[in-house]
Order: C-alpha cells, then structure tokens, then sequence
C-alpha cells in the first residue's frame, strides 16, 4: 500500500489554516481544530496551528441547533463570533475573514480547508490555493445522508520539489465539483431548523467534520497516512476509505501526469575544438 508523506516544513514551524466556510461544516470542524491545535502542542510541535476563518453570512434562526451557533449569536458574523468564542476560551489569536472567497483573494495559508456547499466557491477556493501556492486543499462536502472528506496537493511545483507524484485533490477526482454550471438553482435559505433539516441530516456535518480533522490528525501524528479521503453514509451507517493508490484513482478517471521526456543533447562536433579556460577556484 502507497503512502503519503507530510511536507516536511508543516513539522517544524506554525502551520497557517485557512477554514471558508462558517456553516454546518465549517462551525463544527473548528471545535475540533483546536482539540487538534492543543494536541499538536502537547506533543511538542513549535506553534500548533495558527487558523483563519473566512465566511460573509450572519447567524439565522434556522442556524441554531444544526450549527455550532446559540441564540444569542442571532444576526451576528458567523465568522467572528466563532473565532472570538475560542479565542477567549483558550487563549488564541485565530483570526476572522467577514469576507467571500475570491479567486484572486490573498491566501497566507500551508492548508486550506473548503466547507462550501456549491461548485463556484470551491472553483475559487482550489484558484485561490494555486496561486498563492498552498501546500494542501482539504474539501468537505455532503449531501442530506452522505458526504465525502478529500486531501489533495494543489501547487504541482511543490510536490515535483519533493520528486513525488503529487496528490491528486477534490476536483482531480470530481471535475464537476469546480463547474459552476452545475450548481442548483434554488439557494433559497432555510427558514427554520426543521425547513434545514429537510436538506441536510442532523448529524451529517458533524460526521465530516470528524472525518476531516481526523485525516490531519493521522498526518501530523504519524507523518504519513495511507488514505486521504473518506466516504461516509450515515443512512447505511458505511464508511469507506479513499486509499492513497494510483490504481485507486485510475478508477475515477484520474492518472498521473507523465514527466515530459528530457531534451536530448546536441551531438558534438567531430572537429576538434580548442579547450576552454577552466575557473580558477578563490
């Protein structure tokens, strides 16, 4: 079995988190980013993580009870309200975006972590990433019973670097993940939390909250992992592992890019040429 090794620099610095998304995934797995955070610390990494929290709605009523939200937060920034919660209660300085993610927006991130629920964001989150060269792009996605977790590499130049095949991301595997033409046409928000529960199964988002901090909790902990995505269904109660194998991603239609064959070398000139001056070493 294929393993995937950490990017080597994430074990010795403050790794930058960059979460979009403060909704029914994205409020969980901030919970379990700092259980995360506090372990790292706990077992000697220099800094833990440093997260950054991007998302431009404001708390509903239909919010309370399915997200990590009370009623107090009503009407409030989804994004600072979380943030400025965990900062007070363990003493961090995580940081809040109240802002939409942009193709073009500045990400100072090593890993990004999309917990989007239509095509367009994840486009601009997986642009995003590539430009600004982000080691990782984690996506979380769900449906009402089901959902997927998947940790990919964005930046080809860091993985070639490493002189390893890079890991294939989210929309590697699922090219309709990043077409926006395929996004629902009714966006309509939920009115209340039974309206919201007719959309999305209670606990689903919780589910892949777990299952996304988890893959990085392997990686940090191990420096390795030999799978980078799961599958989870909670109507048949089934899990399903997303192995880190080539012909595991044959099957979904992706394959490794092929290195470019080297450029062959000029034949030399049969007539003798005068040697050139070498260097004289200092």
């Amino acid at each position: 079995m294929a393993i995937h090794q950490i990017h080597p620099q994430l074990l010795n610095r403050q790794v930058q988190v960059a979460v979009i998304g403060a909704g029914g995934t994205g409020s969980q797995l901030m919970n379990n980013l700092v259980r995360l955070h506090l372990a790292l610390i706990a077992l000697g990494h220099p800094g833990g993580l440093h997260v950054t929290l991007w998302d431009d709605d404001t708390v509903s009523e239909a919010n309370v009870g399915r997200q990590s939200f009370y009623p107090g937060d009503i009407g409030s920034a989804k994004a600072a309200t979380i943030i400025n919660r965990i900062n007070l209660a363990f003493q961090l300085n995580w940081s809040s975006r109240v802002e939409r993610i942009e193709s073009n927006s500045v990400l100072k991130a090593q890993i990004v972590i999309g917990c989007v629920d239509n095509r367009k964001a994840r486009l601009a989150i997986l642009q995003a990433a590539q430009r600004n060269r982000v080691h990782y792009w984690l996506d979380c996605g769900n449906r009402l019973g089901d959902g997927q977790v998947v940790l990919g590499e964005v930046c080809p130049l860091l993985a070639k670097e490493r002189k390893v095949p890079r890991l294939p991301h989210a929309a590697d595997l699922y090219p309709e993940l990043i077409d926006p033409t395929q996004d629902a046409t009714d966006d309509v928000p939920s009115c209340s939390l039974a309206d919201a529960l007719e959309k999305q199964s209670l606990f689903i988002n919780t589910s892949v909250a777990m299952f996304a901090c988890n893959i990085l909790t392997e990686l940090f902990r191990h420096g390795q992992i030999a799978y980078h995505g799961i599958f989870v269904n909670l109507k048949s109660g089934r899990t399903s592992p997303l192995q880190v194998s080539e012909e595991v991603w044959k099957r979904f239609g992706y394959v490794i890019p092929a290195e470019p064959a080297p450029a062959k070398k000029p034949r030399a000139s049969r007539a003798r040429k005068k040697p050139q001056e070498q260097p004289v070493a200092a």
